[in-house]
């Protein structure tokens, strides 16, 4: 208990054009985390916003120097800026939230006193939600039971940005497009141990919101890649495969069966649609096992290579230094 109680915090927030959030969110967070007795860093993720929040942030980062920022060249996406922020972390929780101060981060004790209970992931859920019901909370409500079905996973409010996640489980996930949605999911997947908590909700002061219905459609698409990634990753070849064989057997059965046709009753074979199901069946099997393959060879060019990120950081303030890069000549001195 005593090793829980002196874990280090990282609380690592997009921000994307709220300038007039900044300060607010700065003295809310520091408020949320005063009583907790554990070293604490913030770090604010500067998505290439254009409101002048640059400006504020470097500000925050002079006068404490508890706040870390990172700087996007341009606009990458809220999943980019949390990823960036994650891999930044020292501390060994990271706490993520959004930056519109709608999430309360007077919630983050009690949320890393539920992950001091032996979980590695903690989420919000938030169940009295301040938003519009037709443009926010119905298309949430719809999503969560969607993903929720095809996942498996039970959770109630996926799209709730704060969380509590232990840094080793956090720094694992590699996210995408708007994969931070899906972060429990991932980390349950890896074999994260994963809990829910009812967190506040604040309706929105400043500022404007991000989201829209524009965005569900790229969640559903993101759904499938998440089902494909925890069910298929490791072995590709069993879901395309599998597919093959079965346009293969139909393929192999249609042709028989015209094949047949033709030699007992002298069918003619020209205008039989039987046989160009044969041709299509073979030509999908042949395409669906080539799938498979590729797909093998991707998954072990994914295990074997790092991955590029996909972001790409103007500056950083507040951050030490990094290690020299050491560099060992001695292989070229031997082949000289």
């Amino acid at each position: 208990m005593h090793e829980a109680s002196t874990m280090s915090v990282s609380v690592v927030v997009p921000i994307y054009n709220e300038a007039e959030n900044i300060r607010r969110l700065h003295a809310a967070i520091s408020a949320g985390v005063e009583h907790l007795q554990r070293p604490c860093e913030i770090i604010l993720v500067d998505d290439g916003s254009t409101d002048g929040s640059q400006t504020l942030l470097a500000e925050l980062a002079d006068e404490d120097p508890r706040v870390r920022v990172i700087e996007f060249r341009h606009n990458f996406g809220q999943t980019a800026a949390m990823h960036a922020g994650i891999q930044a972390a020292t501390g060994d929780v990271v706490v993520t939230m959004d930056g519109d101060l709608q999430n309360d981060p007077a919630d983050i004790p009690m949320m890393l006193a539920k992950l001091d209970e032996g979980y590695d992931l903690v989420q919000g859920w938030r169940k009295d939600r301040k938003d519009p019901f037709f443009s926010r909370r119905l298309p949430s409500k719809c999503a969560n039971w969607l993903i929720s079905r095809v996942t498996g996973f039970p959770v109630h409010d996926l799209g709730c940005s704060l969380k509590a996640i232990r840094r080793e489980v956090a720094q694992e996930l590699r996210l995408y497009g708007e994969m931070h949605r899906f972060i429990p999911i991932l980390a349950h997947w890896r074999g994260a141990k994963c809990a829910e908590v009812v967190t506040r909700h604040r309706p929105r002061e400043f500022g404007k919101s991000k989201y829209g219905l524009s965005r569900t459609l790229r969640v559903l698409f993101d759904l499938i890649t998440v089902k494909y990634l925890t069910r298929h990753l490791i072995s590709p070849m069993r879901l395309f495969g599998s597919v093959g064989l079965a346009c293969g057997v139909v393929g192999f059965a249609s042709g028989a069966a015209t094949i047949g046709m033709k030699l007992m009753q002298g069918a003619d074979m020209t205008g039989n649609p039987l046989l160009l199901l044969a041709a299509v069946s073979t030509m999908l099997a042949l395409q669906f096992l080539g799938m498979g393959m590729l797909g093998e060879l991707g998954v072990r060019i994914f295990y074997e290579f790092e991955q590029n990120q996909p972001y790409a950081i103007r500056r950083t303030r507040n951050f030490p230094p990094p290690s020299p890069r050491v560099v060992d000549h001695e292989p070229a001195r031997r082949a000289a």
